[in-house]
């Protein structure tokens, strides 16, 4: 049981590669409640979804993706109202 517990640590670890902090991804955060992440090409929503409340203990509410010029795979996350996204970041160090 042990080993399945640190199977999915990396495994969310690969998943979840960076969170992003250009200009637009906190104005995001501070006036839309989002994150933006750098995730792994090949993962689906879904399981960027399970990697975050699993990683950061956050609550999405609706996750985008889209793969940008440079060929990175980015994930938006709509955070719920419960959670706010400035205390993320500021735990991520972004802020």
């Amino acid at each position: 049981m042990v080993e399945t517990k640190v199977k999915q640590r990396t495994l969310n670890n690969q998943i979840v590669k960076y969170a992003v902090a250009t200009e637009k991804a906190i104005r995001m955060m501070e006036y839309e409640n989002k994150l933006q992440f750098v995730v792994d090409r090949k993962a689906r929503k879904n399981e960027v979804k399970q990697a975050l409340e699993t990683l950061f203990g956050i609550k999405a509410k609706r996750i985008n993706t889209y793969v940008d010029r440079a060929g990175e795979k980015r994930a938006i996350v709509t955070l719920s109202k419960d959670t706010i996204a400035l205390d993320i970041g500021t735990q991520l160090g972004i802020m």
